[in-house]
């Protein structure tokens, strides 16, 4: 089996790990994180599951990280992202598994923010010989597809040279998600067409190495069973289209499922073998983490009304000490990660060596 170094993965390492999921049935659960705590918590979730995982970062998420007070909103987008992925080089390889890195949505209006992100990895890259991130998601679904491609192909020009690679949306994805989308969307735009996934073959493969994003009924968020109605067969079908006109072997497209959160998970499981490898939650791991500290409030609502309990005179400090709460939120986000590795069979199939787990070595 292949073994890589633990840490962010990128350029023939990270087509590797996507081989491997594609070729063992499974796909990697991809995180939305806004700040160290969520980031911490999926690298603590994927190693005790021995798990491969995705960390990435909406524009929203990033300008949360580098601090809702900073003084220019697109600077803490992009600082805010440069920032996390400094955090996850330099702690991920000691957590001893592999990190693909990447952001997720920016439609039309957000690609400057990509353009600047490529500008920071394309400095990174010249001084450490690696880029910043694995990969960033143009999402131009919303667009004509001439469009969508062209602009598409134009930004994978400048990352194929730095190792990195793109992940495209064709059809959208129902909801909103930090400012990209609506949940007033035409039915049978949630429906990617076979052709258009072979176009996105035609014009990108030749350049460097995208993913896509094919909607199958997808929404963001959770909604009352019954109201996203998944189809996974566009997938086998683009997938077929794909095979049958250029001769390529089984599931050539390297495909991601949005809009995870709250899927039914016999559709997750048939996603799996039409060449899935990447499922976003956020919803979910969102919930998770707010919950448990919500508990925890409701339990202790005195401590977080007074620093001295006013009929007994105790001091509550262990309990309203932002590391005990918050700890709390981490520990819940874990434990619905443990649920999401589990149903994308991912557990236990990490491609890190355990030789270099947190040493500066060399893995094939």
């Amino acid at each position: 089996m292949t073994q890589l170094k633990p840490g962010v993965v990128h350029g023939a390492a990270y087509k590797q790990l996507v081989a491997a999921c594609k070729a063992g049935g499974y796909a990697l659960p991809a995180v939305n994180i806004v700040g160290t705590n969520s980031l911490n918590a999926v690298l603590e979730a994927a190693a005790k599951n021995k798990s491969d995982v995705v960390i990435q970062l909406s524009n929203g998420g990033a300008e949360f990280y580098a601090g809702k007070g900073f003084p220019d909103s697109f600077d803490a987008k992009v600082l805010g992202a440069v920032s996390a992925a400094q955090h996850v080089h330099l702690l991920a390889e000691h957590y001893g598994v592999c990190v693909v890195l990447h952001t997720d949505h920016a439609n039309k209006k957000l690609v400057p923010w990509v353009e600047a992100l490529i500008d920071h990895g394309a400095h990174y890259f010249k001084e450490h010989g690696k880029p910043l991130f694995s990969s960033h998601m143009i999402d131009l679904s919303e667009e004509d597809i001439e469009y969508n491609l062209s602009e598409s192909a134009r930004i994978l020009k400048r990352l194929a040279p730095l190792g990195m690679s793109i992940e495209i949306e064709l059809g959208v994805t129902g909801g909103e998600e930090d400012g990209v989308g609506s949940d007033e969307i035409d039915n049978d735009k949630l429906y990617t067409q076979p052709e258009d996934c072979l176009k996105a073959w035609d014009m990108l493969s030749p350049i460097g190495h995208f993913s896509l994003a094919a909607s199958f009924g997808n929404v963001h968020g959770v909604y009352k069973p019954g109201n996203v109605q998944l189809r996974p067969e566009i997938l086998k079908n683009s997938q077929a289209l794909v095979q049958k006109t250029h001769g390529t072997a089984a599931n050539p497209l390297d495909l991601v499922f949005h809009g995870g959160s709250g899927s039914e998970k016999e559709k997750i499981e048939e996603s799996l073998t039409y060449g899935v490898f990447k499922m976003n939650i956020d919803t979910d791991t969102q919930f998770a983490f707010a919950h448990d500290v919500g508990k925890f409030v409701f339990e202790n609502d005195k401590a977080f009304k007074h620093q001295i309990d006013p009929d007994t005179g105790a001091p509550y400090k262990k309990l309203y000490d932002p590391r005990k709460w918050l700890r709390l939120g981490e520990e819940g986000m874990v434990t619905r990660l443990d649920e999401a590795f589990a149903d994308l069979k991912s557990a236990g199939k990490s491609l890190a060596c355990g030789s270099c787990e947190g040493k500066k070595v060399s893995c094939g």
